[in-house]
């Protein structure tokens, strides 16, 4: 999809003047950061960084004290590898003793440090240690500033593409982040299903449902997301996108051949060499960089060079890698490739001859070895190459965000994503003697497939407090928890006590559990519920509607846990949000209630979000590098402004000749202020790397009192003809003027039509034109006597002064308003040329103007 087409369809037609308000997208990956902002009046485009590439590397790092981001800082781990931090998406919501932790130690040279919850940290060689939620916020808030120039707004909204298969701690670490930026989520949207929303803009589809298979290969991990598209087939008939099944496998991407690569680059170090250079961190992270720029070659070339200048023990390393090499090292990666396909094609009943396309996406599948295991799995009539590799998921995932967004009117496109996991919750039953073991009973909320939006009802008769806990079935990753959260619920005798009083019967505890549009789980509501019969007619009615419809059934004998018959309905009893006005509230007032909110507390069971206070901690720490980093930066620009400005003074006094400077100054002025220039050079050269801010200013301000009576004698050089031949404008418009009022006053004598103005009036004009005109005369003679070395006779600010005051009684005149009466006397003639006599009131001035 082209961008001009993108920005066809895009209609950013309701914003207000008043509110307008941004959509920041963000395709976070492992490698790679892509941007896209929707914002009325910006063109929705990619957003560039300040060197004006289209997309961001993953890293930020330090070189020394001065923090960088994208390809700078990733390019400074040859230097300072422990001070630069890449593939941070491995890392989120990690336990410290994980596989992904294991795995990442393997990839890159920085130091880890765990935790107080149990995830990882990295820590800078001066001891400093920085959260991964803190370290991607850096990069989201660098993301951030860059929307915002271009926005010329404040920038909050954010929606930020994740892999299906993140679980809801790895979701939680991406939202903490977001937050700790200072910004608000919108939605997360899986990556697949963000390229499917890019894929569906420019296209139409029939009722019947056309599959397709978003093959996405990105550096952590491959994902393969069916996606069922349908429309009703009316031109305004909004598009449908189903997401049927995923496949995925977290541990191949391009990091991994990158990784192999780089295995590839040390033992042939080692074998030419003898030396391990293992043990060399500024080694193995040039050796990585240098993998990655090996791995581009080789997906075009047969072959490729390797060359690294000093890449340890002061060694210059070259050597030649073929394709074949690096393939033979990756074979048994192969069957793993296609694999995410036949898994999303299981998990959504469907076999290839329902897939009409398999569309690549991520920057891994260019790789050729990726590519030819696809095409043999699905045939290379299937691949499909009509999306953009690197930015279909940006540019999806924007859409989704403007349609989320009341400030934007796009293509509607309905989107229906789903979970890859049973998600169950558990508790204790009720036992009849203290003695007896209470079993644990487990029930699937929401099985595998569930679609996002959903949530589901459980219902519960329980006398006592327990505690319910929400898992996954099985470990969605070898070695990550299963458990999600708890929840201790108490208060329900009182409840069941006030609901009996209030004449319900058999109370029971109603818990509703939600999975929300962005992938979370969680308890949306915990009520106690007692039916309270209405002997009216209309209650009848409902009460045997209701027995008529239900169908849940007790799942075991001390406690009933049942699902509603619909797993899209709310909490029953809970209250309706919509109502007729102050009658309806007041008369549900009066009405017992059916149900009473019930206390709950939540615990996490394994990795735990970041608190409030925690994440407020972070924010005050990356405002204060943020902070200290402006200060930077304004010390900087205020050192490189006196530099800039000392040099140029010093051209203007080594100028030889009749020179502008020369001419307005004196030469005991420019001995003083050669000295002065000579001092302040002195002073930078010795004193000016531990100056401060306010000094470098207070030295070019001290510098500055000797040049500016220079500059202001040139300056009024400059100004004073433009501002005498505007002086000089106004008195001919008004000498004209007050010329033809006078032959009006000619003509009223003579028994004429009246004239516009009076007599008094057209003399006090003249008086004023006179006295400007006299003034202006002795001011350009002594002014024809100043030398230019000297200060003149009179500003041009006090010419334009003067001229304002003739000009304003001018205008005064012009428009005065006068109601004419005829004398009896008057002829065709003289109303004729009274005509021309009004008509030359304007004329001059406008024609002056044009002419100045």
């Amino acid at each position: 999809m082209t961008r001009i087409t993108v920005f066809l369809v895009l209609c950013l037609s309701i914003f207000t003047q008043n509110a307008l308000a941004s959509v920041l997208a963000i395709d976070y990956g492992s490698d790679w950061i892509k941007a896209s902002l929707m914002s009325p009046g910006v063109p929705f485009d990619v957003l560039l960084d300040r060197s004006s590439k289209r997309k961001i590397q993953s890293t930020v790092g330090w070189k020394r004290e001065d923090r960088l981001f994208g390809s700078d800082a990733f390019n400074v781990a040859g230097r300072f590898p422990t001070d630069s931090f890449s593939s941070l998406k491995y890392l989120q919501a990690a336990s410290y003793d994980s596989q992904s932790v294991s795995f990442y130690k393997s990839i890159s040279q920085a130091e880890l440090a765990e935790t107080s919850r149990g995830t990882v940290a990295l820590k800078r060689p001066d001891g400093t240690e920085w959260s991964v939620e803190e370290l991607i916020a850096m990069q989201l808030a660098y993301i951030r500033d860059l929307a915002e120039s271009a926005a010329q707004e404040k920038v909050v909204d954010v929606i930020l593409t994740v892999p299906p298969y993140y679980t809801v701690q790895e979701r939680d670490a991406v939202v903490d982040a977001i937050e700790i930026a200072g910004m608000k989520t919108l939605a997360l949207i899986h990556d697949g299903t963000a390229v499917a929303v890019n894929y569906a803009m420019t296209r139409t589809f029939s009722e019947k449902p056309e599959y397709h298979v978003i093959y996405d290969a990105g550096a952590s991990s491959i994902r393969a997301t069916i996606v069922g598209f349908s429309s009703e087939g009316k031109k305004s008939s909004p598009t449908t996108l189903t997401v049927k099944g995923v496949g995925y496998d977290r541990s191949t991407g391009g990091t991994e051949l990158d990784r192999r690569l780089r295995e590839i680059l040390v033992n042939d170090f080692v074998k030419k060499h003898k030396k391990d250079i293992r043990q060399d961190k500024r080694g193995m992270a040039k050796l990585w960089k240098e993998a990655g720029r090996v791995k581009a070659i080789l997906s075009a070339n047969a072959e490729a060079m390797s060359s690294v200048e000093s890449v340890a023990f002061d060694i210059d390393y070259r050597s030649k890698v073929t394709r074949k090499e690096f393939e033979n090292a990756c074979k048994d990666l192969k069957i793993r490739f296609a694999k995410p396909i036949f898994d999303a094609l299981s998990h959504a009943g469907l076999s290839l001859d329902n897939v009409t396309s398999v569309i690549l996406a991520g920057g891994a599948s260019r790789t050729p070895m990726i590519q030819a295991a696809v095409k043999a799995a699905v045939g290379e009539s299937k691949i499909a190459l009509n999306v953009n590799a690197d930015e279909a998921a940006v540019l999806g995932a924007a859409l989704h965000g403007a349609s989320l967004s009341r400030q934007f009117k796009t293509k509607d496109i309905r989107v229906t994503d789903i979970t890859p996991y049973d998600i169950q919750v558990s508790y204790n039953s009720e036992t009849k003697s203290n003695a007896a073991q209470p079993r644990v009973i487990n029930t699937v909320v929401f099985p595998s497939g569930s679609k996002h939006g959903n949530k589901k009802t459980l219902t519960f008769k329980r006398k006592d407090d327990f505690v319910l806990r929400l898992a996954y079935k099985s470990a969605p990753v070898p070695g990550y928890p299963t458990d999600i959260l708890e929840v201790s619920i108490s208060g329900i005798q009182d409840a069941y006590e006030q609901l009996i009083e209030s004449g319900a019967t058999d109370p029971v505890v109603k818990a509703t559990v939600v999975l929300s549009e962005s992938g979370f789980a969680n308890f949306q509501d915990v009520v106690a519920f007692g039916e309270i019969k209405d002997d009216s007619l209309t209650g009848k009615l409902k009460s045997l509607l209701n027995n008529v419809g239900s169908t849940e059934s007790e799942s075991e004998k001390e406690t009933e846990v049942r699902l509603s018959p619909s797993s899209t309905v709310a909490s029953e009893g809970a209250g309706e949000t919509s109502g007729d006005g102050k009658e309806k509230k007041e008369k549900e007032k009066e009405k017992p209630k059916d149900t009473i909110p019930l206390k709950i507390e939540t615990k996490w069971s394994s990795i735990p979000p970041m608190t409030g206070a925690e994440k407020r901690t972070a924010r005050d720490r990356l405002r204060t590098i943020d902070l200290a980093e402006a200060a930077t930066r304004r010390k900087e620009e205020a050192r490189n402004a006196l530099e800039a400005y000392l040099y140029r003074v010093r051209d203007l006094l080594e100028e030889e000749g009749d020179t502008p400077f020369r001419k307005c100054s004196t030469e005991e002025e420019r001995k003083a202020l050669g000295k002065k220039l000579e001092d302040t050079f002195d002073w930078l050269h010795e004193d000016g790397d531990h100056a401060s801010t306010a000094d470098y200013v207070k030295h070019r301000t001290d510098l500055e009192k000797f040049e500016r009576p220079v500059v202001y004698r040139y300056n009024e050089i400059k100004e004073f003809p433009h501002a005498l031949n505007n002086s000089q404008m106004w008195n001919w418009q008004t000498r004209m003027f007050i010329t033809e009022a006078k032959m009006n006053l000619s003509v009223e004598a003579q028994g004429g039509e009246v004239a516009r103005y009076t007599q008094e009036e057209v003399d006090s004009l003249e008086k004023t034109l006179k006295e400007h005109e006299t003034w202006l005369n002795e001011v350009v003679e002594k002014q024809k006597g100043v030398m230019y070395y000297e200060d003149p006779a009179v500003e041009a600010g006090e010419l334009r002064e003067r001229a304002k005051v003739l000009e304003s009684a001018l205008q005064r005149m012009v428009r005065k308003k006068v109601t004419r009466r005829k004398t009896t006397s008057s002829s065709s003639s003289s109303r004729e040329g009274t005509k021309t006599g009004t008509k030359v009131e304007s004329e001059p001035t406008n024609t002056k103007h044009d002419e100045l």
